[in-house]
């Protein structure tokens, strides 16, 4: 093969396009602006609920550290299994699409129902912004005041107690709890956080066990019996027992962690992508006008949590065992 030297004019052409042709990306390396549009934010329940109070306040945050604007879709059904299959099968796998997660229920609700969504396989929990722990309670109506009181009733006859899901780290705490006591314990789902601690005020059921933040909206008429934790993260709020201290039982932390979540795949085929969605959302969980927004709603400033992939993968990796352990029940009905 013959080699043709340039003449001066063809080199000096050439050496002036270069410059442009790189900028535009036609030289064969890709020009990757992101975020490009728009990011997609799927919420796996009902517009209005706690899911998406959280995320668009937390995206409200998150914009002065991304440069895009965020379209919300809603899709509940199946405690959030719906909105899971819908993401992985129907949302692209380039970072613009994310999935907002009540971790407790919906890992649990994955690993009973979905077990072809396999977290770290497919979608990874890259970060943690908000953890609660479950918790028991009452209302001064109720006649239970104590915990030990739930315990002794429900060891006399089965007690019907209101949880959000049947599939719900809640539930997760009763039987573990009727196992510790040899109490009986009747769940009733409810659908939701919201119906959830109404069936407690208006009387329909004696007793619930939810999220922490949740019953704090209903305080007033409200009657804390115990937490499923090792800790209790509000104590100048209330002076409410754990669980294990009453009993000298050993159940573990039970919580649930609003998190943020990918499709597994983005994270392998758009790591520089990624890396700038990672760090800005680190970014908003840290920043005090984030923390400012949840305390406006009401959710004390406690409950943030930040807990970065590594750690939120841990987290969901011990939710799947605990589902794991307690499946013929929680599949029950």
């Amino acid at each position: 093969m013959t080699l043709r030297k340039p003449t001066r004019r063809e080199f000096i052409g050439s050496a002036f396009c270069a410059p442009f042709a790189t900028s535009l990306g036609v030289t064969g390396a890709r020009s990757d602006t992101f975020p490009s549009r728009n990011i997609n934010i799927t919420v796996p329940t009902g517009e209005g609920g706690g899911s998406d109070r959280d995320a668009r306040l937390f995206t409200e945050i998150l914009k002065t550290h991304l440069d895009t604007n965020f379209e919300f879709g809603f899709y509940p059904g199946a405690s959030g299994q719906v909105g899971y299959e819908f993401y992985m099968n129907n949302r692209e796998p380039d970072c613009h699409n994310l999935i907002v997660s009540f971790m407790g229920a919906e890992v649990i609700v994955l690993t009973l129902q979905a077990p072809h969504i396999q977290i770290g396989r497919d979608i990874t929990f890259f970060q943690q912004i908000m953890s609660e722990p479950m918790a028991i309670f009452s209302t001064p109506d109720s006649g239970i005041a104590t915990l030990e009181d739930l315990v002794k009733k429900a060891q006399q006859e089965p007690m019907n107690i209101a949880v959000p899901r049947l599939p719900h780290t809640s539930s997760i705490g009763m039987l573990a709890l009727g196992e510790a006591t040899g109490a009986e314990f009747n769940l009733i789902p409810y659908g939701g956080g919201g119906p959830t601690a109404m069936a407690v005020v208006t009387g329909e059921v004696p007793c619930a066990a939810m999220g922490l933040s949740t019953i704090l909206s209903v305080a007033d008429k409200a009657t804390i019996l115990g937490i499923f934790d090792n800790v209790n993260p509000i104590p100048d709020i209330t002076s409410a027992p754990l669980v294990n201290d009453v009993f000298g039982s050993k159940i573990p932390p039970l919580k649930s962690g609003r998190s943020w979540a990918i499709h597994t795949k983005a994270i392998e085929d758009y790591p520089d992508r990624f890396e700038i969605l990672k760090s800005a959302i680190q970014k908003t969980a840290t920043d005090p006008a984030y923390a400012d927004a949840v305390a406006a709603t009401g959710v004390p400033r406690e409950l943030i949590y930040v807990a970065g992939q590594e750690e939120t993968m841990e987290f969901a990796d011990n939710l799947v065992g605990l589902a794991n352990r307690y499946k013929s029940l929680l599949s029950a009905g």
